[in-house]
């Protein structure tokens, strides 16, 4: 019933009380701000996970609030929220832990990547991608850099400099689908390692090849 008074005497209308309780889509909210927060380099990625943990177990629209009070606002107009794109996003680390960009991050139209002795991980699968190319300019060394791709993205690594580096490039199989990201690497990687590669199959996608490629009647 409309107008209804709740316990703490405030009205139970659906933006009243920040005591209400969260439901899923208040959840799923406020995991989309912070993981583009992240992507725009407004969060690091230790405290990602760490503000990630506590929206996915929060039980109130009041501690899902203070976990993202002192981000910018998503548009609504995006469906699951598009932040601004950033016109260059920078990534600086040296001796820290792993470095990641995944989930709906916003892909910047520049990434400038400097790192030493730490992991990073691009994951494009599920990123927000607003424009046809990408130049990320590299100056890392040590560990290794890995591309997560996914169909209609290339990876033009022609314009690295590899100095004690190794390269893997493993594409995905071609299945028509049209080019909507080229990825272009610029700069130098030293004592490390690139990969790029497509997402690792899940055990049901494992198993339906598998099954596919048996003969018949096996």
């Amino acid at each position: 019933m409309s107008g209804e008074i709740s316990p703490t005497g405030k009205g139970s209308g659906h933006d009243s009380s920040p005591e209400l309780r969260a439901s899923h889509a208040d959840r799923d909210k406020a995991v989309d701000v912070l993981r583009i927060a992240a992507g725009d380099g407004l969060l690091a990625a230790d405290e990602l996970d760490e503000r990630l943990e506590a929206a996915l177990s929060a039980r109130t629209v009041r501690e899902l609030t203070a976990l993202t009070a002192d981000l910018p606002a998503v548009s609504p107009s995006a469906g699951t929220a598009v932040a601004e794109v950033k016109d260059v996003l920078q990534i600086n680390a040296v001796h820290s832990g792993a470095v990641k960009r995944e989930g709906r991050w916003v892909v910047p139209r520049r990434l400038e990547l400097a790192t030493a002795w730490c992991e990073v991980t691009l994951d494009f699968t599920q990123a927000v991608i607003t424009q046809d190319t990408l130049r990320i300019d590299v100056n890392t060394a040590g560990k290794r850099l890995t591309l997560i791709t996914k169909p209609g993205m290339v990876v033009d690594t022609g314009a690295l400099a590899l100095v004690h580096s190794k390269i893997k490039i493993r594409q995905a199989p071609d299945d028509g689908t049209p080019i909507t990201l080229r990825v272009e690497l610029v700069g130098t990687t030293m004592h490390g390692r690139v990969v790029v590669r497509p997402p690792r199959r899940t055990f049901g996608q494992w198993l339906l090849r598998k099954r596919a490629s048996l003969p018949a009647g096996d």
